[in-house]
């Protein structure tokens, strides 16, 4: 049998590892008695080490004040004001800044603080470092943008439900397999961004409209899925050998994948692209002008995201996802519950629609621009 001061130790280990164990899971990790297990939970909670919770231990959270309900309402009710909220991205570049100062503006206007920490593309194992700091750090709030793809990543989204703070999923749900995990989540309605884009290309006059899209994009998936539905339901014409995938803007042989692309469209007639994302599109301009493609007159591009669409030439025609309100809203989320704990709370699954911003690469007039 381990000395006390040595459970004691493991017992710190396991609830930093984990955020919440069960006493149950400590009786049968350590090989003690269910006293002796309690007697040492006691002992590590009378020091202020870990708090009870239902059937278990979890980190403390008591490093700051208390927040309080008094403050602006937000959108969902009373906001809690002073509250110190955590968020965790999977990247600090290109889309997810918008999505970080949106819930940094709300979280400020709550007279709270926001602190980020940054992950990695599909790795639950890192995610879950980061929330586990972040806990550690005393947080009262989460946002997280998690990776939601594969066991590991099911893992960490029951893991986050357990957590003893309020967690928003931003940008992110719960895949099908876990479609009952009651965990909020806010995020942009990409497969209908592009299914409008679609529709745009559409009222131009385009009946055969090619998708391109990045091999690692965690968005191509969604934006997949609502250009096949919109090919559908508009009974376009088949969407065979129209679904690409190519190497990002820079990566080595991106330029000769795009002039494939340019090619492959020009000998099936496809004057219309969708792309994800602008540098995408971007790149595909510049090697158009090498073959004598001409954007717009020859060949139409919408891209998604619309970071730096404006500053191509010809200017792109874009998908624009809310990436500022969304962040704003989810912070609004998470700040309400945190006012509302222990209220039984519906959960909330809050889509926002993008909009598409007309520009010169599609051959019609420019609409003012509005943010």
């Amino acid at each position: 049998m381990p000395l006390a001061a040595e459970r004691q130790e493991r017992i710190l280990a396991a609830v930093r590892k984990h955020g919440m164990v069960r006493l149950a899971d400590l009786v049968q990790q350590l090989g003690v008695t269910p006293v002796t297990v309690r007697r040492d939970v006691t002992l590590l909670a009378d020091r202020g080490l870990v708090q009870r919770v239902h059937g278990g231990i979890a980190l403390p959270h008591r490093t700051q004040a208390a927040p309080t309900r008094e403050g602006a309402p937000g959108a969902f009710g009373p906001m809690a004001t002073g509250a110190l909220v955590g968020m965790v991205v999977p990247s600090v570049e290109y889309y997810w800044p918008p999505v970080i100062q949106g819930a940094h503006t709300a979280v400020a206007a709550a007279r709270g603080r926001l602190v980020m920490r940054a992950s990695r593309w599909d790795d639950p194992a890192e995610d879950r470092r980061q929330v586990n700091a972040l806990l550690e750090r005393g947080v009262q709030a989460l946002l997280v943008a998690p990776t939601t793809a594969g066991d590991a990543a099911m893992e960490l989204l029951r893991w986050l439900r357990s957590l003893t703070v309020p967690v928003v999923l931003v940008e992110r749900c719960p895949p099908q397999e876990l479609a009952t995990l009651a965990l909020d989540a806010v995020m942009t309605a990409h497969a209908l961004g592009a299914g409008l884009a679609v529709r745009h290309l559409v009222t131009l006059g385009h009946h055969r409209i090619a998708l391109i899209t990045t091999r690692q994009s965690p968005t191509s998936k969604a934006l997949r899925a609502g250009w096949q539905d919109a090919v559908d339901v508009l009974k376009l014409e088949s969407r065979e050998g129209l679904d690409i995938e190519v190497p990002s803007y820079g990566a080595p042989g991106w330029a000769e994948a795009y002039t494939d692309v340019l090619k492959r469209s020009r000998d099936l007639g496809v004057r219309a692209l969708l792309v994800h994302s602008d540098r995408e599109a971007i790149g595909l301009i510049e090697q158009g002008r090498e073959l004598g493609i001409s954007v717009p007159h020859d060949l139409a591009i919408v891209t998604y995201d619309d970071e730096i669409g404006a500053a191509s030439d010809p200017p792109l025609t874009a998908v624009r996802p809310q990436k500022h309100r969304l962040g704003v809203l989810a912070a609004e989320l998470v700040l309400a519950k945190v006012a509302e704990v222990g209220e039984q709370w519906p959960v909330h699954r809050l889509e926002l629609w993008p909009n598409v911003v007309v520009r010169e690469s599609c051959g019609t007039e420019p609409q003012p621009e509005t943010l």
